[in-house]
């Protein structure tokens, strides 16, 4: 009885240390008219939007609250590529 146990505990041990998932992110361009107007954001996606192709539309919804057309995903990734792009992203840092 106690092998069996521990044949279930082991895999249940380790289903539940692993994180949750790696949380994923995607940077873009945008613009408004009526004066021009240009940014570059950082936006933080679901799971089931973590490609260029699901963020798309995910971000111009989003974005689209404040008048903003999006120009281009440019890339999805994950926390590593955070801080590398903070500064360049500025207020629209996470906002969307």
């Amino acid at each position: 009885m106690k092998p069996r146990i521990l044949f279930l505990a082991i895999p249940l041990a380790l289903g539940l240390a692993a994180p949750a998932g790696a949380a994923c992110f995607a940077d873009y361009k945008a613009k408004r008219e009526g004066p021009l107007q240009l940014h570059y954001g950082v936006a933080e996606l679901s799971d089931s939007d973590c490609s260029r192709e699901a963020a798309g539309p995910e971000i111009a919804r989003r974005i689209a609250r404040d008048g903003w057309e999006l120009l281009q995903v440019m890339s999805v990734f994950g926390d590593d590529g955070l801080d590398s792009r903070r500064d360049s992203a500025g207020a629209y840092f996470l906002r969307y």
